[in-house]
């Protein structure tokens, strides 16, 4: 048991990362109660990021050849692919879910277990699904903007994904041995390919906290909304927070 948490944790670390309606609806306002507590677990989580795992990002991507970068990023998404798959049929979406099958059958066996991705190169769409916009589809409200330890923005409605994408990833099923250096490589790459953007956000940003909130949350209203949110829930809640602090679009 006690392995299994421990894999849990790894994994969850590595792979990022209340009130039903009928319709995905969209959160206007920054919605952050906890906001005061939610800063200090910012703060914290960007100390350990700034002193720690940001400079052995930056190594990381100076000394590895890009290629090889690509064909790890390719890996670890490959791995997260079933989560995708899932939530594909979880909303509904009959004809994704069977594409997104192909793809990954392809890819972990002709793509020499996701390190290549010729589903690409064969037309095969990638698309990004977790169970977060599983229950945005389903009518679920983010309920509440939330800042997790190590793990960073999330919020009450996505945070179940969290197990979902852990218990669906096949690294949760193997040795603890081989999940510890695994799951640090993927911690390591994912915050190497995140080193412009945060770079961006650390200069134009009047408050890092605010921007990153933001950016979370509109870039999650766009996956629910497959890329197409309705343009004027959308002006709503860009205005309700005010583009003076930096807000980002992310499509």
């Amino acid at each position: 048991m006690n392995n299994k948490i421990c894999k849990l944790l790894v994994l969850t670390l590595g792979f990022l990362t209340a009130g039903c309606a009928s319709t995905p609806t969209v959160d206007n306002g920054n919605n952050d109660p906890g906001e005061g507590a939610n800063r200090v677990v910012y703060d914290i989580n960007d100390g350990i990021d700034r002193y720690l795992i940001k400079p052995v990002a930056q190594k990381y991507a100076d000394y590895t050849p890009e290629p090889v970068r690509e064909g790890i990023t390719n890996f670890f998404d490959n791995l997260t692919y079933l989560n995708v798959v899932f939530n594909s049929f979880l909303q509904g979406k009959l004809n994704q879910g069977l594409s997104d099958v192909g793809r990954f059958a392809v890819n972990s066996t002709i793509g020499f277990g996701g390190f290549f991705d010729p589903a690409t190169a064969w037309g095969v769409p990638k698309h990004d699904e977790d169970f977060g916009q599983t229950l945005g589809v389903w009518g679920m409200d983010e309920v509440a903007y939330i800042v997790l330890p190590l793990l960073g923005p999330n919020s009450v409605r996505d945070t179940p994904g969290l197990a979902t994408s852990t218990l669906l990833n096949p690294l949760f099923y193997v040795s603890s041995v081989v999940i510890g250096p695994i799951g640090a490589l993927g911690i390591i790459n994912t915050r190497a390919n995140l080193l412009e953007a945060t770079r961006v956000r650390d200069e134009a940003a009047l408050d890092a906290y605010t921007f990153t909130r933001e950016a979370y949350r509109q870039r999650r209203i766009n996956a629910i909304f497959d890329g197409d949110p309705p343009v004027e829930n959308l002006d709503e809640f860009i205005e309700s927070d005010g583009t003076e602090e930096g807000v980002l679009i992310i499509e």
